[in-house]
Formats: C-alpha cells, sequence, structure tokens
C-alpha cells in the first residue's frame, strides 16, 4: 500500500470537551489503491476521468454526482450499547459519501456523556484503516514527531478531559468517496432519582437510510422495570419497542427513512436529540448488593424505605450582571419552586451576591410557610446587576453555618449543606481561583457539602467541579434555555433527601485489595454507593458480613453474598454481556477517584505520585485520561495521528495545535500593521491641524478607562474618561450593520484612594453575529466560541488561532490583535500589576484603528465616531497650569470647557507609555458623546446597545 503522503493536512483543537480533526484533499497516489470492501459498505468504482462514482444499487442513492455544496449522503447510522451490571459500553458508527462532484467536509459530531472513558476510534476511508492506541503522552507525542519527520502522513487531534462533551472530526473527501467513523466509550451508570438512566446523544445531522439505536441491559440482580420516554418527541411514537425478562432487556429504535423525515415531503431529519433508556433493578437486601466476577468485586449500595434526615441549607444565588434576562427570570422560578418542597424540619437561609453580599437572614430559620413565604418575596425583588464576588459569598455562607453549629443551634442529626447557583467567573473581591477554592476548603473543614449549579454555556464549570468535589458535594451544568428552571429543580431534588449522615464500609483485609469507591459523602434518596475492589477468590467466606453503614438511629447490615458460581455461569451464558464490566468498573471508580485526589493533594510530591498512579492505569485499562493521548494509524503505520489533551484551559495549551507556538517568536504573520507600530512621543504645542503621528492614529480605552478618539479629518485627538462601578458592562461598539460588538467589562481597583474608587476593564467580549463567533478576553484567558465549540489560550501562550476567517494573534503576556479578514481588527492590551499590589489590579486596554470598516448604523462609545462630527475648538486660554490650556469645544450642539492634556498609548511601553496629546471632556465626555455615559450599560458581554 502506498504512502498516503500529505493526505493528513491539518488538526484542530477544541478547549471546550471536543476532538476535531481535520483531513486535506485525497492525493493522487489514492486513486490506484486497491478498492476493499467493508462490511455494511459497497466497493465503488472509478468514473472516467479520474472522477469517483458511487455505486447506486447498494447505496440506496439513485442518480450520478451531482453539483450540490452539501450533497454528503450518510448510508447507516448506528449505536449499539450494552449494559452490564451498570457498565454502558456504547459504540456510534457512521458510513457516508460525498454524492457531489467536488470535494466536501464531511462531519462526525457526537456528544459524550460528561465523565464517559473514549477507549477506542477508528476511521476507514475508501479501504484504508485507521485503529488507535494508548500511550503516555510524551511517548506518544514522540512517535508522532518521528513520523512527521520522516514526512509520513501526520496530525494532531486534541480534547480536554477534563470534561470532555464532544467529539467532533472533519474530513474533507472528495468526490465519490465513502469513509466510516466508529467511536467507542464507556460510563458507570449512576442512580438518580430511584432509577437508572442511560443517555445517548442521536444527531445525525442527515436522513439515513439505515438508522438504528440498540440498547441490551443485562442485570444479575433482576430488573423491576424498563422504561424508554418520548426524548425524541412525539414524532417517533410506537416506534421504540422494549423486550424485557427476568434479568435482561432489549430496547430498538429502527425509524425508516420516511420515519425520519419532519414532514412528508422534507429533506432534513425529525432525529436529533437525546435517547433515553431508564430501568432498575431488584433489591433484596438493606445491605446493598454484592457482585464477584473474574477476580474483582461491585457492591451496590443503595437502601430504601429510609426518613430523610433534616437539612441546613444556604441557598447562595449569583445577582450579577450577567444573570439579567432569562437567566435571572428562571433561576427566580426555580427557586421559589425549590423553596416550597422544603420540609418542617429543614432550616435555610438566602444570600445574594454580586459585588456585594445580601442575606435575607444572618442566621438559619425554620422552614415555616411564613418564613418560605417571606423568602420567595425576597427572591422577586432581585435585579441582576454588578460585578461577581465569588469569594465573599461562598465565606460569608459558611461563616452562618459554623456559627449556628458552634451555638448549637443543628440538629446532630442532620446535614447541612451550601447549594451555589453561579454564571460566571469572580470579577470582584479575590479574582484567583485557586486561592477561592483554598479559602472555601478551609472555612468549611470537612463539616458540610458544597454542590454547585453552573448556568450557562460561558460558566467555568471547571472550577465549580473542581470546588464541590473538594468539599464532598457534586456540580451540574445547567444550559440556558427554556428549561432551566427544570434543570435546577431536577437537580435539586438528587441532593435534598439526606438518608445516611455516615456510612462506613468494613472489607476483611484478607479478602479484598485495591478499594474504591464513588464519591459520595451523604446518601441521598434516589442516588447509589458503588464500592469496587479486587478480591482473593480464595478467601471468599470473609465478606458474607461486610458494611456497616449508620442512619440516624439504624445501622444496615450486608446479610447474604450472592453465589457466585451462579453469577459466573449466568454472565458466561450471555453473549451480549461483558466479561470485563467488573474490572472495567474498579478502573473506571479508581481512576475517577484518584483524579479528585489528585486535584485537592496538597503538596507538589503527592500529586507527583498520584499522577503516576492515574498514568499507569490509564495504560493498563487503554482509557484516554489528561496523562495519556491516543495514537491512531493505519495496518502499514506509515500515517499517523495524535489524539491529545491539553491541561486545565485555563493555563493554556500544548505545542502542536492550530497555530498555536508557546514560547516561539512572534512572525507577525496577519497581524494589522498598526498594532506593530514603533511609538513615537508627541511632544506639548499649541493647537494645530497638522498631521499627526500615524503610529498614534488609534481610538483607545485604557488604564482608568480612559477613552481617546482620534477625530481624522480634524485631525484631533479628543479625551474622556469614564467613571462607573465594578461589573457594569460599556458598549464600545454596537454595529447591527455589519454585526459586530465590542464591549467592557468593569472591575475595581482593591480599595479607594482619594475617596475614589478606580476601574478598569478586566474582560472585553467581542461578537461577530454574521460568523456566529464570540472573543472573551480577560486578564486570566483568552476564548475563541463558535457555539459549542469553544479554544481557550492562556497569557503565557504565543500564537495564532483562525477560526472562520477570524484570526485571534496572542502575544505572551503582552497582547491579543483580533484580525476579522481585511475588514476591521482590534488590538487588547494586558497591564500586570504586583500581586500583591495594596491597590491596582490587572486588566486590559484596547486599540481599535478608525479605519475599521463598520457601517453607518454603529455606535457605542467609541463606534459612534465612525461617522465624524464637527468639532471646533476656540477661545483657547492659560489653565491653571501652563501645559494644560483650557479652551471652548463646540459640537453635536453642544458648548463646553475643555482642558489640553496628555494621556497614554501603552502599545510599545506598558510600563511608562507613549504621551499623546489631547484635549480632555470632562463629567464622563458629557456633550461629546450622545446622551449620558450611563445609555451605554448593557446586561452582557455580548449584547448589543439601543441608541441613546
Amino acid at each position: 500500500m502506498k504512502n498516503l503522503s500529505s493526505f493528513l493536512v491539518l488538526f484542530l483543537i477544541s478547549g471546550v470537551r471536543s476532538f476535531e480533526l481535520v483531513i486535506g484533499d485525497i492525493p493522487d497516489e489514492v486513486e490506484n489503491l486497491i478498492d476493499l470492501e467493508m462490511d455494511g459498505f459497497p466497493s465503488s468504482s472509478k468514473a472516467r476521468n479520474g472522477r469517483y462514482q458511487r455505486s447506486t444499487s447498494d447505496w440506496g442513492y439513485d442518480g450520478d454526482l451531482v453539483e450540490d455544496d452539501d450533497k454528503v449522503g450518510l448510508y447507516s447510522y448506528k449505536v449499539q450499547s450494552t449494559i452490564t451490571s451498570r457498565l454502558a459500553n456504547t459504540m456510534i458508527q457512521a458510513k457516508m459519501v460525498n454524492n457531489a462532484r467536488r470535494p466536501q467536509p464531511i462531519m462526525f459530531d457526537v456528544q459524550v456523556p460528561k465523565g464517559a472513558f473514549i477507549d477506542n476510534f477508528t476511521m476507514d476511508i475508501n479501504g484504508i484503516t485507521f485503529t488507535s492506541h494508548i500511550r503516555e503522552k510524551s511517548e506518544a507525542r514522540k512517535m508522532y514527531a518521528q513520523a512527521k519527520a520522516k514526512g509520513k502522513a501526520a496530525g494532531i487531534v486534541r480534547s480536554n478531559a477534563l470534561d470532555m462533551e464532544n467529539f467532533q472530526t472533519e474530513v474533507n473527501v472528495p468526490p465519490g468517496m465513502r469513509i466510516q467513523f466508529q467511536l467507542h466509550y464507556h460510563e458507570m451508570i449512576r442512580r438518580k432519582l430511584s432509577s437508572y438512566e442511560h443517555v445517548i446523544s442521536v444527531k445525525p445531522g442527515r436522513l439515513a437510510k439505515h438508522l438504528e439505536v440498540d440498547v441490551r441491559i443485562i442485570e444479575p440482580q433482576g430488573l423491576r422495570y424498563v422504561h424508554v420516554p418520548n426524548s425524541l418527541g412525539d414524532h417517533f411514537n410506537g416506534i421504540t419497542t422494549i423486550s424485557k425478562g427476568e434479568k435482561k432487556a432489549h430496547v430498538s429504535f429502527k425509524p425508516t427513512m420516511d420515519q425520519q423525515r419532519k414532514c412528508p415531503k422534507c429533506s432534513s431529519t425529525a432525529v436529533d436529540g437525546n435517547f433515553v433508556v431508564q430501568y432498575d433493578v431488584n433489591r433484596e437486601t438493606t445491605g446493598g448488593e454484592l457482585e464477584i466476577f473474574n477476580g474483582y468485586f461491585i457492591h451496590f449500595f443503595a437502601p430504601e424505605n429510609l426518613d430523610p434526615l433534616p437539612k441546613n441549607i444556604l441557598f447562595v444565588i449569583d445577582v450579577s450582571g450577567s444573570m439579567w434576562g432569562l437567566k435571572m427570570k428562571q433561576t427566580i422560578e426555580a427557586m421559589k419552586a425549590i423553596l416550597s418542597e422544603l420540609r418542617a424540619a429543614d432550616q435555610f437561609s438566602l444570600i445574594d451576591f454580586n459585588h456585594n453580599v445580601r442575606c435575607w437572614r444572618d442566621n438559619l430559620v425554620s422552614a415555616t410557610p411564613a418564613q418560605v413565604e417571606d423568602a420567595k418575596k425576597y427572591i422577586q425583588t432581585i435585579h441582576p446587576n454588578g460585578g461577581t464576588n465569588i469569594n465573599e459569598a461562598l465565606l460569608r455562607a459558611t461563616f452562618i453555618l459554623n456559627e449556628a453549629k458552634s451555638l448549637g443551634m443543628l440538629d446532630p442529626n442532620s446535614v447541612s449543606m451550601i447549594v451555589l447557583v453561579s454564571d460566571g467567573d469572580p470579577t470582584v473581591g479575590e479574582l484567583k481561583l485557586t486561592t477561592i477554592q483554598k479559602n472555601v476548603k478551609q472555612s468549611i473543614k470537612d463539616e458540610f457539602s458544597l454542590f454547585c449549579l453552573g448556568i450557562g454555556f460561558d460558566v467555568d464549570y471547571d472550577f465549580l467541579q473542581r470546588i464541590a468535589t473538594d468539599n464532598r458535594g457534586m456540580a451540574q451544568r445547567i444550559f440556558g434555555n427554556q428549561e432551566t428552571s427544570l434543570q435546577m429543580k431536577n437537580f435539586y431534588n438528587q441532593v435534598s433527601t439526606p438518608l445516611l449522615k455516615k456510612i462506613q464500609f468494613n472489607y476483611p483485609q484478607e479478602s479484598v485489595s485495591d478499594v474504591t469507591q464513588s464519591s459520595f459523602h451523604n446518601y441521598f434518596g434516589g442516588s447509589e454507593i458503588v464500592v469496587a475492589g479486587k478480591v482473593d477468590t480464595e478467601n471468599l467466606q470473609h465478606l458474607e458480613s461486610i458494611v456497616t453503614a449508620t442512619a440516624a438511629n439504624a445501622e444496615l447490615v450486608m446479610e447474604t453474598l450472592r453465589d457466585v458460581e451462579e453469577l459466573d455461569g449466568f454472565m458466561k451464558k450471555d453473549k451480549y454481556a461483558d466479561p470485563d464490566f467488573t474490572r472495567k468498573l474498579w478502573a473506571y471508580l479508581t481512576v475517577n477517584q484518584m483524579m479528585a485526589e489528585r486535584n485537592a493533594a496538597p503538596t507538589a510530591a503527592l500529586k507527583r505520585n498520584i499522577t503516576k498512579s492515574i498514568l499507569q492505569m490509564s495504560l493498563d485499562h487503554h482509557i484516554v485520561t489528561p496523562f495519556t493521548a491516543m495514537l491512531i494509524e493505519n495496518a502499514e503505520k506509515d500515517e499517523i495521528m495524535l489524539a491529545d489533551q491539553p491541561k486545565d484551559p485555563r493555563k493554556g495549551c500544548c505545542p502542536g495545535t492550530l497555530g498555536l507556538t508557546p514560547n516561539a517568536p512572534n512572525n507577525n504573520k496577519g497581524i494589522p500593521a498598526w498594532a506593530n507600530v514603533t511609538a513615537v512621543p508627541v511632544s506639548f504645542m499649541p493647537e494645530q491641524r497638522g498631521s499627526p503621528v500615524s503610529s498614534l492614529s488609534i481610538n483607545r480605552v485604557d488604564n482608568d478607562p480612559h477613552f481617546i478618539i482620534h477625530l481624522p479629518k480634524s485631525q484631533r485627538n479628543i479625551c474622556f474618561n469614564i467613571n462607573s462601578e465594578p461589573g457594569k458592562i460599556l458598549n464600545l461598539v454596537s454595529d447591527p450593520g455589519t454585526g459586530v460588538v465590542v464591549n467592557g467589562q468593569l472591575v475595581g481597583a482593591k480599595k479607594a484612594e482619594n475617596k475614589k474608587l478606580n476601574t478598569y476593564f478586566g474582560k472585553i467580549g467581542f461578537y461577530f453575529q454574521k460568523k456566529g463567533l464570540k472573543v472573551e478576553i480577560s486578564t486570566e484567558k483568552i476564548t475563541l466560541k463558535d457555539g459549542s465549540y469553544a479554544i481557550t489560550l492562556s497569557w503565557a501562550d504565543t500564537g495564532h488561532i483562525i477560526r472562520k476567517q477570524l484570526l485571534i494573534s496572542v502575544k505572551k503576556e503582552s497582547n491579543v490583535t483580533i484580525t476579522v479578514g481585511e475588514e476591521m481588527s482590534f488590538m487588547v492590551l494586558l497591564h500586570r500589576v504586583w500581586k500583591k499590589h495594596p491597590v491596582n489590579v490587572d486588566f486590559l486596554g484596547i486599540y481599535i484603528p478608525p479605519e475599521n470598516q463598520f457601517s453607518p448604523a454603529a455606535h457605542g462609545l467609541i463606534g459612534q465616531f465612525v461617522s465624524e462630527p464637527e468639532v471646533s475648538i476656540h477661545h483657547q486660554t492659560p489653565g491653571q497650569a501652563p501645559e494644560k490650556p483650557q479652551a471652548i469645544m463646540e459640537v453635536k450642539g453642544n458648548k463646553f470647557t475643555v482642558t489640553r492634556g496628555v494621556q497614554k498609548d501603552y502599545r510599545t511601553d506598558r510600563v511608562l507609555g507613549t504621551d499623546v496629546l489631547c484635549w480632555f471632556v470632562h463629567n464622563s465626555g458629557k456633550g461629546f458623546i450622545d446622551g449620558h455615559y450611563r445609555d451605554y450599560l448593557v446586561p452582557h458581554l455580548y449584547s448589543f446597545m439601543k441608541k441613546p
């Protein structure tokens, strides 16, 4: 088989849970390859003139190749999932063909459940099969580099395994060529609200000749019920079939091509959503169910018929400006419903926070009808605005619970918890996430649990997950849509009925080893604790009484042990059962537990030791973790890809991503010249209209924040300051014509000076509506978002990102330049200050050239000057200082006094800056800008503004 040199051209990174792979045009050599027939795939024949022509009889698509920009045929889309004692092994397979007369990008886009482990991925491109192998990350990178150095086809796939939810592969396929993708992952099905729920994303994207979802369930404990809710919609009523036996069940969903159509004559598919299977198992013992197979044991612990314990609960609700609109409305509705479900024995209080922290009650109160009603009225009055002070809000909540305990106000048999609801990163107070995590951990002291609800797509979910796991709780992302309220209530229902205050599993050392369990502190109603370990089959008699769990005043003891020989025989008889289910479940639990321990490790040495253990587990059990990489190669090993994971996205990525070259020199490719000019200082001189220094002909906002507006026609610089509050978001550019928005969110200094609190831009957002792209730049990171796709870089990186002809160029610890074709560009400058500075904080400046091609409809504090106003400056008189003369400015029918002064341009000297001579407009630009500066406040980082 010939080498497919230059076959694999480019691989992209997706920093928010995705693999992305792009394969370039197929070279001429491929046309001479022997055509191999795969299972379910017909052979294709090459047409005259080197064109490919599909086999119409086998594929089921009539006609020849057609001219069409999206004529991709989906021959088969198959999902097969087998659940063996709560371990689900899932395979998703897609077989596609390019039916067009031109090369077409073919996408394989799969949603993988959070927490699942991908263990295999294969591609078959016209008979050439690529398979995967797990390697230690450095070894895999070395093999990839060697392949690349030898001129072999090579590429990189990257993912963030900390919270991987999307696996995306895009291949540019020549006419007539076919391709098969196949992804395998496994996960433990957890029990929620008294049932197990297996969720499979089924989003084929187009009509499929063959579409099938096949789920088989094998449960040695016996099945109580199996239910398939109509989650894909009423369109598919009656299509799903369920066959249930005593211990096994089969669920099948096979809509025909006509049944898939949105309407009888539609060419689009109605199959777009989650296919859900719910079931529960029989429980005969109060101490749980023990299963031993192939040298491993699994202990499922879910006692029933226990009364819930009283709880002491503090709701901590984010009411910052970013919660404005539907998020806040849905949160209020959900909280009102949740408060109604509090029990009479419960105690509670509410904390709402933005840049300030407020308490509905300074102490816990009983959940009487009157108190609950009063709390609902309080929530109804909340109006979101300002910044986000997560640190102070959580510390206030822990103080209330700790004080209540020290005063003896808590029932000894009660359970205490905090529920945090937030949609964003901290912008006020303590901003460093690791410091907040440490502060909360020290304050909670393992006395109670913290649960986190992250609302929306922009939330830093990794941080919420770490801080919850650190404090014996769990986190969940709530996607901002019409079902936000329902999602919040469902999460609360999972944690609102604590049944056991203390759980202790006592396994005899002579019979078990390497014991691990799922990370639950308290046992909650409808949930389940799973313990797994290795077992010595010669000492099974010692396992007959191994667990004691303490609920308020009751002890639950395992009574019997399942007949090991009976289980062994049952599993071996069923051809669908996974013979390795106990080993895989143990590995799954162990890796997850070690990841949590690593996040909480107090020393670097301990963290390194845990990392080594995770790596070894990953290699031994063939699972992708942040410390391994997946090599994908063909049988001859002359074509190789590297499926890799970056570290925490807030800390930057790794070498090899698209255009990202950390620690490499900046070649400024594609960066506009204005962003790299050498600024020349401007000396003080009388008012004149000579040509300004070209390097300074830029509209910019920097420091406190100081606006400098350059007027090209009159060759003047006009300056003004905006004095607003931390957390407020100012609109800089709002252009409905081009669909471009630029907004800046303010962050405050650590304390006021001379009775004035300085504010700066701590975050700047760009929204390119027509491209569907959002760019968020903070003092910590740079994030590009395209729907569910996202990539995050840190300021420690130097390099470029390209997406839909938008270029983001990052210069390490210095600046970011955004270039949109030849139409417009922007620069954001980073200002770092001494971390222990008593007053100052890190902040951003933004520089916008007047040559940007905005539409006449553009507005905003900077955008309104696209149409340059007529400005007259006259009657210049000496000021109090010789270098600061005063004059009268007339503009837009307004007349007011201005002062000659100096502002700073920091593009070339970020410490001292370069002096820029300008006329300064007092009172936050009043008279020079349209309306009042408050007219430019917007609710969200990507909001368009209304003209004042």
